[in-house]
């Protein structure tokens, strides 16, 4: 088995310790030890920006933001989807990890930051969404393993009551939320709902083939 390499370290705002590490060929952010994310695992991300960018892809000039860069796919994944027209905000909190996708993150998704599309918001996804009402056509978060903020405590506030009634407010008429996680979580459907979206939780494979894990997206509508 080849060495662990560790490429870089930061600490988020919170405290939270980042790591990025290469094994081999294979990249993976750590969080307080634990992975955040992996580069042999994206195909969930990838789905996640279909399913939100079903509407969007079909407009002139989309405005979709991202919450979380991560390692980029989730943003290769939308340029791929949306025309020329489009503008794609990615909140990205912590700015080593956009240097880290300035450079030996890059390559693993074409150098999505390379794009005349993407503008980078260094700021808390919370406070991007709070800055415009009826500013976006679809919003991606990604930030955490899911909707109990596993990793990183402070993100709470994006999933609870308060906070999601700011991103329903954030969202044009007919625009999609879109939660990545790791897990089902039943109460965070209730939640969604009782701020007024339309609900569906998607299964998807983190590969999207046959066999490994199973992740899930949460998607709300406003009607």
């Amino acid at each position: 088995m080849k060495p662990l390499e560790i490429l870089g370290e930061s600490t988020a705002p919170d405290g939270t310790d980042m790591k990025l590490t290469r094994r081999d060929r294979e990249y993976v952010i750590l969080a307080n030890g634990k992975t955040l994310m992996s580069s042999r695992m994206h195909g969930s991300e990838d789905e996640m920006a279909r399913l939100a960018c079903e509407k969007a892809r079909r407009l002139e000039a989309p405005s979709i933001l991202i919450g979380g860069l991560g390692m980029g796919f989730t943003l290769r994944a939308t340029l791929d989807l949306v025309g020329p027209g489009a503008l794609i905000v990615v909140s990205e909190l912590i700015a080593t990890v956009v240097e880290w996708n300035r450079g030996p993150l890059g390559e693993l998704a074409g150098n999505p930051l390379d794009d005349a599309r993407v503008r980078v918001d260094l700021n808390d996804v919370a406070l991007t969404l709070d800055v415009e009402p009826g500013r976006f056509d679809a919003v991606m978060l990604d930030v955490d393993n899911g909707p109990t903020a596993f990793t990183t405590p402070e993100n709470r506030r994006l999933y609870d009551a308060g906070g999601l009634c700011t991103t329903y407010a954030a969202l044009k008429p007919g625009g999609v939320l879109a939660v990545w996680s790791a897990f089902p979580d039943r109460k965070f459907e209730q939640r969604l709902r009782y701020v007024g979206f339309s609900v569906e939780a998607v299964p998807v494979r983190a590969r999207l083939k046959k066999g490994g894990p199973r992740h899930v997206i949460f998607l709300g509508r406003k009607p």
